[in-house]
């Protein structure tokens, strides 16, 4: 059976020794012959390479590994690209978060201001490395992890038409494993499910099990009385409380419309005041993920690194991490798996922008992805997606054109943003916290 070479761009993520691990652990379905690290920042990628060597060695000796700063190195002779960047780091994440919140705005990495600061950052590094591998590898696939995907879809879309890039998230799978445990499967892929949206900005339409019988009444009913949480959770059940409020949240978003399962995201569209009210501004997510997962998993990488082993190793192998080995799966196997994957439109949702891209379920095969056909969606979900799709595009713009008014847009049209007066405070605070990573508007 053939094996495959797998760069992870963004090699310094504290996400990387999951991914490592659900790669050693996915061997049967997806053989691998070497296993490479990249990033631009060495000291950081430092704090995860050993730690990562010895996982890979203690699993399999025979799979080359190479940890590395230099794209030539990184990028030749691979199958797969892994890209997960995060141009700015938590450093800027932080800000992303804290800017808006001083004017009252939701401050969120990817949704409303934070998600278009961190894509207008975002857009040059992902372009970088897709020209990175086709340089070196121009057979590579890139699965693209990188946040905030919607705009970045949207630039692959205009910059690089033609790539091998398949833009994803794995936010809705987190999401379809507490899925089917309210509904009583095994696993989320004894579901056959139909969803249409953007980014972090979509419905579930169809839950059915293996036998075509509809389960997705089942799930209205219970999440508008428990939201996405089993009946006896409390947040004892998940790794911190923000995730259970988020979860609970569900509750309030699909009274809205209780016609169709909602993606929790929409707490920060539809209850914004609510998040604002029960955030503090000083101390915002990208705070708690230094203090809490980036401490945790840095520290122990440092130790597996000291004692030379992985022997009751406290890292975890990532479960949405799952989602990418599945991908790489049916590309390499031809497998037609149905997955969901962000995509340019094309009549998928008739009466949708055909150029907007969307997240909808398609089948996976060796030579990409055929998109579902969706049909018509009603006018609630319509004008909100309208609206949402517009402030992607205008971020794309306000880079593509260096200007200031296509941002100052962009940001006055988010649901997330009450005027123009507020878009523009925090878009000039965001100018003078950027200049490393913006192009200079004007």
């Amino acid at each position: 059976m053939k094996k495959f070479s797998i760069v992870i761009a963004g090699g310094g993520s504290t996400y990387t020794p999951e991914i490592i691990l659900m790669l050693l652990d996915n061997l049967d379905r997806l053989p691998l012959r070497c296993i490479k690290l990249y990033d631009n920042d060495e000291e950081r990628q430092n704090k995860v390479a050993k730690a990562c060597e010895i996982l890979i060695k203690e699993k399999d000796p025979f799979i080359e590994y190479v940890a590395t700063t230099n794209p030539e190195i990184a990028y030749t002779d691979v199958d797969f690209c892994l890209a997960h960047i995060r141009v700015g780091k938590l450093e800027m994440r932080s800000l992303d978060e804290k800017i808006p919140l001083k004017y009252g705005v939701v401050g969120q990495e990817t949704c409303g201001p934070g998600g278009m600061a961190y894509g207008l950052r975002s857009i040059p590094g992902v372009l970088e490395n897709i020209d990175y591998m086709e340089k070196y590898s121009p057979n590579c696939w890139m699965l693209n992890y990188s946040n905030p995907a919607s705009i970045v879809a949207e630039a692959c879309r205009r910059y690089r038409p033609n790539s091998r890039v398949i833009n994803i998230c794995d936010m809705p799978i987190g999401m379809e494993n507490t899925i089917a445990r309210i509904l009583g499967f095994n696993n989320r892929k004894e579901m056959d499910i139909r969803y249409y949206g953007l980014n972090h900005f979509g419905w579930w339409t169809s839950i059915k099990d293996k036998e075509g019988n509809e389960r997705i009444h089942d799930l209205i009913a219970h999440q508008l009385q428990y939201g996405n949480c089993l009946k006896d959770d409390d947040a004892s059940h998940y790794t911190d409380s923000s995730w259970f409020n988020t979860a609970r949240k569900v509750k309030d978003i699909i009274s809205v419309d209780p016609t169709m399962c909602p993606n929790s995201y929409f707490q920060y569209y539809l209850f914004g005041d609510d998040i604002v009210a029960h955030t503090n501004p000083n101390y915002t997510r990208a705070d708690q993920v230094v203090d809490t997962h980036e401490k945790r998993v840095f520290g122990e990488c440092a130790r597996i690194a000291q004692n030379g082993s992985a022997k009751d190793t406290t890292l975890q192998i990532g479960i949405h991490a799952s989602f990418i080995v599945d991908l790489a799966t049916a590309l390499a196997f031809n497998t037609k798996e149905r997955m969901l994957l962000i995509v340019q439109n094309n009549g998928a949702i008739e009466n949708f922008d055909p150029e907007a891209m969307v997240e909808i379920p398609c089948i996976v095969g060796k030579d990409g992805y055929e998109p579902l056909s969706i049909g018509k969606i009603p006018t609630f979900q319509k004008g909100l997606m309208e609206q949402q799709v517009c402030v992607e595009k205008l971020v794309v713009d306000a880079y593509e054109q260096h200007s200031y008014n296509k941002m100052w847009q962009a940001l006055t049209l988010s649901k997330c943003v009450p005027s123009a007066n507020i878009a523009k405070k925090i878009l000039d605070d965001f100018i003078e916290v950027n200049k490393e990573y913006w192009p200079e508007l004007k």
